[in-house]
């Protein structure tokens, strides 16, 4: 049985992302993982490997490069035709009802 687990997810996706944002911001800025782990109250080197496990993952996912984008482009798509496909269904299901009242 692993050990439980002393961070919740959301404490985690937030210290990644604020270390990320400040990076961002100031690529130079010594202590960053530091800083961001006293304010969160995590310890750097847990928060040091988060913030190394979604840097390998967004490196994962740049290296897929123009399929990773025709992924995500025709996973949006797929998820309008849907959304069209249920209106499509919802104006059959009323007009089929306009019509059987009607006769």
């Amino acid at each position: 049985m692993p050990a439980p687990r002393k961070y919740p997810p959301e404490l985690i996706e937030r210290g990644v992302q604020m270390v990320a944002a400040i990076r961002h911001g100031d690529p130079d800025r010594p202590g960053v993982i530091r800083q961001v782990g006293e304010l969160l109250d995590i310890h750097p080197e847990v928060l040091r490997h988060w913030v190394k496990k979604a840097d390998a993952e967004n490196e994962k996912s740049r290296a897929a490069g123009p399929e990773a984008l025709d992924l995500r482009r025709l996973e949006r798509e797929n998820a309008e035709l849907r959304r069209v496909n249920s209106i499509l269904k919802a104006a059959a299901i009323l007009f089929a009802a306009e019509i059987e009242r009607a006769s």
